[in-house]
């Protein structure tokens, strides 16, 4: 089989090294080399990859030409995108890039926005029948403070979130029963935990559209998805999660995840990789979080348990056909921290 050159993007991102491990031993024993991208010049993926270039922001008038560009030169015949940030872009550029002779592994772009605005992915996933928390959207704290009491705050805790965003960006769960002495002292100031008068400091009185949502205290499941000629939905529990990454976690089948998955891709006209995220409420009922439409970044885990579906999905926008891949479930993930030693702006050691 012919060696070929992947663009991956995003290539700062801690997840890179399972994206790279997932391209490098695949199921072909096929030579791949990758060429990383980010808008930082001095990030992991310029030491690990085989290749790598700084590019602009996907806001930028030169991204798209920079991609093209940057395959010119590499010889590279498909790119995978990483960031969330440039889904749209890169979807919206995907006919110019096919015409210069690169294949891009991202949905259509009216899938992607809509699969990014929680807000409308929750109406449109009740709408189907899949379970999601109840919510409302606010833009002033008189709005916000009515929501949280409907959901029986301050008695029970709320979250609000925005949106829009990724990762845990603007997530926050209110409680009032938080001990802020005891956070001071015992929490690293990352703690998702704060209490109404800390968000009317912090907000003001009116503010972008947050969501207000109910507080879902269960164990929290991500589901990798593969859209070949059927899908392929893989969960997997996260069972330790340190700044919104999942350092250790578990393949799990559960049937209600993958039937629900499976019909949100169908529905919303995602393809390729991506994934979604369920959490459980106080009945043990998994309720929809939010869709990642796009690598995610402990997508190796399924790689693990036998299928590599970003591999797979490479396979698939080059035109190629696809093995059927079967799951080793329980299959689990620990994460350590590792690191590159780095002289003269080169790689020495590798931990």
């Amino acid at each position: 089989m012919d060696e070929l050159t992947v663009v991956v993007t995003g290539s700062g991102a801690p997840g890179i090294a399972g994206t790279l491990h997932s391209l490098r031993e695949n199921f072909d024993s096929r030579r791949v080399r990758v060429v990383g991208t980010d808008v930082q010049e001095d990030v992991i993926g310029r030491y690990v990859c085989d290749g790598f270039r700084a590019i602009p922001r996907p806001s930028s008038p030169d991204y798209v030409d920079s991609l093209k560009s940057l395959c010119r030169d590499t010889g590279a015949a498909i790119i995978v995108p990483q960031n969330t940030a440039e889904l749209e872009v890169i979807a919206r550029a995907a006919g110019e890039l096919r015409d210069e002779g690169v294949e891009v592994v991202v949905s259509p772009e009216r899938a992607i926005r809509m699969s990014n605005d929680k807000d409308a992915l929750t109406t449109h996933a009740r709408a189907l029948g899949v379970p999601v928390p109840t919510r409302r959207l606010v833009s002033d704290i008189g709005r916000l403070e009515e929501a949280a009491s409907a959901l029986g705050w301050p008695e029970r805790k709320v979250v609000i979130k925005p949106p829009s965003s990724n990762g845990m960006r603007g997530v926050r769960i209110i409680d009032e029963s938080i001990d802020l002495k005891r956070l001071y002292y015992e929490e690293k100031p990352t703690s998702l935990y704060t209490r109404m008068d800390q968000v009317r400091q912090m907000l003001g009185d009116e503010f972008p559209p947050l969501m207000v949502m109910e507080h879902l205290p269960g164990a929290e499941y991500t589901v990798d998805v593969f859209r070949g000629n059927d899908v392929l939905a893989i969960p997997r529990r996260r069972d330790r999660i340190v700044s919104g990454i999942t350092f250790a976690g578990t393949v799990e089948k559960r049937e209600d995840l993958m039937e629900w998955s499976a019909r949100l891709s169908r529905s919303l006209g995602l393809d390729y990789a991506f994934g979604f995220q369920f959490k459980l409420d106080s009945e043990g009922v998994p309720k929809l979080l939010e869709c990642n439409p796009r690598v995610q970044g402990t997508m190796v885990l399924s790689t693990m348990a036998g299928a590599n579906i970003i591999y797979a999905a490479v396979k698939k926008a080059l035109g190629e056909e696809v093995p059927p891949m079967s799951v080793n479930w329980g299959t689990r993930i620990m994460r350590y921290w590792g690191g590159v030693g780095i002289a003269d702006g080169r790689l020495t050691v590798r931990i």
